[in-house]
C-alpha cells in the first residue's frame, strides 16, 4: 500500500512540474540572453547596464505594448 502511494505521488509531481513546459522555457531563456547582451552593449554607465536587466527580464511585455502602441489599441 504504502508503495502505490508514493507511485501516486510521484506520477502527480511529474505531471504538475515536468510536463510540456521545456521548450517555452528555453526558447524564453534564450530571448532573455539576446536581449541582456543587446542591452549590456548600449549601456554607457553601471546603472543603466541594471536597468537593461531589468528590460531583458521583461521584454515580452514590453514588445506587445509596442505592437499595441503601433496597432493603436
Amino acid at each position: 500500500m504504502a508503495e502505490d502511494k508514493e507511485t501516486t505521488k510521484e506520477e502527480w509531481h511529474k505531471k504538475r512540474f515536468h510536463m510540456g513546459h521545456g521548450a517555452s522555457g528555453g526558447v524564453y531563456g534564450l530571448a532573455f540572453i539576446g536581449a541582456f547582451v543587446y542591452y549590456m552593449q548600449h549601456a554607457d554607465t553601471f546603472w543603466v547596464g541594471v536597468l537593461g536587466f531589468l528590460k531583458a527580464l521583461i521584454w515580452p511585455a514590453l514588445l506587445i505594448h509596442k505592437i499595441f502602441e503601433l496597432l493603436k489599441m
